[in-house]
């Protein structure tokens, strides 16, 4: 017997095999979003006013924050000697109004902190200057910042945005993985994430 005869696989096998790989992806990239939801810790983060719209690509909100924002005041440890693609851990505390705020960053990881919960941000460039200064501000993303909506919703909810009266309540997994569950108009929740 040859080592051909053992690889050959019936075509209706093959399929079974296909299908039931590609699900599994699937399930797995739905629960890991799911799983934020249901036991990442909770956060609220302003809104800050953004344009243009973007009218091409369906009907949704861009959303920036204040914590896009890092301040080089606010980074600790080390700093990157060369440029390329890095992240930060951004920690945020919460403020009297409610709202969180980030009071630290750094390239590397920050000890837990009673009180505060620590965000890493989307993969981003980082260009060096070589003796390890930083540029006064870092703009960073975490991946909050866009928001699918029923049709023909959008409008009002970007009006709301520019005028800083929308807010959204997020949730963070204990890897820093930030996933939005609510979003907040004028004081009251209009909608609400669904697990699945």
């Amino acid at each position: 017997m040859t080592l051909s005869r053992f690889l050959r696989v019936p075509p209706l096998v093959a399929g079974i095999l296909a299908a039931a790989l590609q699900t599994a992806v699937l399930g797995y990239m739905v629960e890991s979003r799911a799983s934020i939801l249901r036991s990442g810790a909770d956060i609220k983060l302003k809104t800050l006013p953004v344009d243009p719209r973007d009218l091409l690509r369906g009907d949704y909100v861009i959303l920036s924050y204040p914590i896009s924002t890092i301040p080089k005041a606010i980074v600790t440890g080390d700093v990157p000697k060369t440029s390329g693609r890095v992240r930060l851990a951004v920690r945020l505390k919460p403020g009297a109004d409610g709202l969180w705020t980030a009071s630290e960053a750094g390239f590397g990881d920050l000890a837990p902190e009673e009180g505060s919960v620590i965000l890493r941000t989307l993969p981003f460039d980082y260009y060096s200057a070589g003796d390890g200064s930083l540029p006064d501000t870092l703009f960073v993303s975490y991946g909050l910042e866009r928001y699918y909506v029923p049709e023909g919703e959008g409008r009002v909810l970007e009006d709301a945005r520019n005028q800083e009266e929308l807010e959204v309540e997020a949730r963070v997994s204990a890897d820093g993985t930030p996933q939005i569950a609510r979003l907040i108009l004028r004081g009251e929740p209009i909608y609400d994430e669904p697990l699945y």
